[in-house]
Formats: C-alpha cells, sequence, structure tokens
C-alpha cells in the first residue's frame, strides 16, 4: 500500500508538473511575440527612488549614444535638474520615444516624463530579468566601460525596440514566466523553455546581417559556434547578399543549412526569394510556377490575384505536399511579413 500510495502521488505532481510547465511555456511564448516598435531613437530609464534613475538614450541599432542619472522623486533642485537634462537629451539625440521600466518607481516615473508634455509616446516595460542581463557575460562583452546600472537601462529601450531579440540574451527561467516555476521538474522546464523560444525565434524570422550571435543560436540548426561563426564571416567579409554565402561559414555545413537557411532573411538580396521564409530547396518550384502563368517571380510577388490562379494540385509531388505549397503561397503574398503585430505610438 504505501509503494501504491507513492507511485500516485509521483504521477499527480508529475501530471501537476506538465500543466504548470504548459503554462510557464505560454507565458513565455507571449512575452518573446510581443509587439516591436521597431528601429527608433529611444530614451530609456531604469527608475528608481534614492539611487536616482539611470537614463539612456540609444539609437535606431540600440547602440548605446549617451547616459545620465537623474533624481525626479525629490522636490528640490534636482527635480529641476531632471527637467533640464530630459528636454536637453530629448532635443540633442532626437528621441523619439520614452520607454520606462516598470518596476520601482516606475508609475512615479512615467508620470514625471508625461507631465514634461514632451509630445512623445511614453511606454512602461516589463523589466523582469534585466538585472540579470545587466551582471551577465554578454552585457560586460557589449559593454565593457559601462556598469550593470547602464546596461540594465538599455537593455529596457532595446526590449521596447525588439522584444524577442533583447529577451533571448537571459535564461528564459529569469524573464518571469509565473510564479512557483522552482516548484517543477527543473530539467524539463529548461527543455521546454528552450524549446520555446527557438519555436519563436524560427517563427518570426532572422535578419542574419543584423542579429546577435545570441539571436543566430535559437535558429534550426545553428548552435553557439556556429551563430559565433556567422558574426565573425559578416565581421570580415562584410554582408551577406544571398543564403548561398551562408555555405561560406565555417562549419555551417549541408545539413545546417538545409535546417537553418528558411529561417534567415537577407532584406534587399538580389534574389527576392532570400528575404523571404521559402526554402531555397524551392525556388526552383517558385520560379516554375511563375514561369507557368506566364510571368516571372518578382511580378508573381505580393500579386494576390496571379498567387490565386495558381493550380496547386499540379505541382503536388513527394518533395512538396499541398500543404506545404499552399504555405509557399501564403508567403509569396507578403514574403518576410513578421506575424508580430507592431507596436502602436
Amino acid at each position: 500500500q504505501p509503494s501504491l500510495e507513492t507511485e500516485f502521488r509521483t504521477n499527480l505532481k508529475n501530471a501537476a508538473d506538465e500543466e504548470a510547465i504548459n503554462v510557464f511555456a505560454e507565458n513565455l511564448r507571449q512575452l518573446l511575440l510581443s509587439s516591436p516598435l521597431g528601429s527608433k531613437r529611444i530614451l530609456a530609464i531604469d527608475p528608481g527612488y534614492r539611487t536616482g534613475c539611470k537614463v539612456v538614450c540609444i539609437d535606431e541599432k540600440g547602440e548605446l549614444l549617451k547616459n545620465e542619472l537623474i533624481y525626479v522623486h525629490e522636490n528640490n533642485n534636482r527635480l529641476y535638474d531632471a527637467e533640464h537634462k530630459i528636454k536637453s537629451l530629448v532635443k540633442e539625440y532626437g528621441i523619439q520615444v520614452f520607454a520606462i521600466g516598470d518596476g520601482t518607481a516606475g508609475r512615479e516615473t512615467e508620470q514625471f516624463i508625461k507631465k514634461l508634455d514632451l509630445g512623445l509616446p511614453v511606454f512602461l516595460v516589463n523589466e523582469d530579468g534585466a538585472s540579470i542581463y545587466s551582471a551577465s557575460e554578454i552585457a560586460r562583452q557589449e559593454f565593457p566601460d559601462h556598469d550593470i546600472t547602464v546596461r540594465g537601462a538599455v537593455s529596457i529601450g532595446r526590449r521596447l525596440m525588439d522584444p524577442l531579440a533583447e529577451l533571448v540574451k537571459i535564461d528564459p527561467k529569469s524573464i518571469g514566466v509565473g510564479q512557483y516555476q522552482h516548484d517543477v521538474n527543473q530539467p524539463r522546464l529548461k527543455e521546454r523553455l528552450d524549446q520555446t523560444v527557438m519555436s519563436c525565434v524560427n517563427s518570426v524570422g532572422v535578419n542574419v546581417n543584423t542579429a546577435s550571435k545570441h539571436l543566430l543560436s535559437y535558429v534550426s540548426g545553428i548552435g553557439s559556434t556556429i551563430a559565433d561563426n556567422i558574426v565573425n564571416y559578416r565581421r570580415q567579409e562584410g554582408q551577406f547578399t544571398s543564403r548561398k554565402q551562408l555555405m561560406k561559414v565555417p562549419r555551417l555545413g549541408g545539413k545546417a543549412f538545409e535546417q537553418c537557411a528558411g529561417f534567415l532573411r537577407i532584406p534587399g538580396a538580389k534574389d527576392i526569394l532570400d528575404s523571404s521564409a521559402v526554402h531555397p530547396e524551392a525556388y526552383e518550384l517558385v520560379e516554375t510556377m511563375a514561369k507557368d502563368i506566364s510571368t516571372d517571380i518578382n511580378e508573381l510577388i505580393g500579386n494576390e490575384a496571379l498567387l490565386k490562379s495558381i493550380p496547386v494540385k499540379k505541382y503536388v509531388s513527394e518533395k512538396f505536399g499541398e500543404h506545404t505549397i499552399n504555405d509557399i503561397i501564403n508567403e509569396l503574398k507578403k514574403p518576410g511579413l513578421d506575424p508580430r503585430s507592431e507596436a502602436q505610438l
């Protein structure tokens, strides 16, 4: 009887763990697929009371332009000084939007910025895990000359710009995906959260010319070593102009290329399909479909009338099933479209 009781308890615990892990994974997915604001000049603030608010200005690529420290929660000359600094930074660096961490003093700092009436949008940004990032080796490599307070504020600004690209730098368990996450099966939780991150990265796709090695490492078929090699190749040889160039990256062989090519985008490539989610092995099929309706690929892409006229069943084969061909046609309607909705200003 004791053994039956133990087995019953174990089964219940495993079932409860699995259900909780499903919830945590879904919470993480929603965070990672949050609406990106896109390339904007951002003034980001990591709020604080006694220690002041850490202020950074970042450009459209997320690079640090300037950092300051202000005190906005004291009714004295420091408050006037804070107002002057914010207005000067906005003017000097062409700031387009404010990003404020939603932790301690977040709401009060938001009210302070809004009272300045600068006519710019103000966003409260989830700052879970920002302190973990700021003390990490990744942050030290990115900002070796700045302390953790500056790194944390930069992370807040970048999260508004592109949540997915910034959050992949942090251990998924540190992002704050739910209560009691430390009570469930930890190896299983890590496995599931890592799978969720990879799924989100592959769903959105990655610009191979701008992605960090941390983002690239989550692309299917690419680990940390190949991600490093891609970044090094890009640094030495310049930007990629076609997906075929990926085969020149050390250790990125045929199998890895087959797995990753469809998820890596090259905006502005000579071959327009290189900027889409269409896999290179389907390029010939797309060319055939275009030729059969007396047009070319450039005319076909984005032309719903032409795409609707394609007889899908005609092209079904062992290599390409009907569902795959429909997916290709849907991608050709809006190639490279980000599935995330854009943040509203």
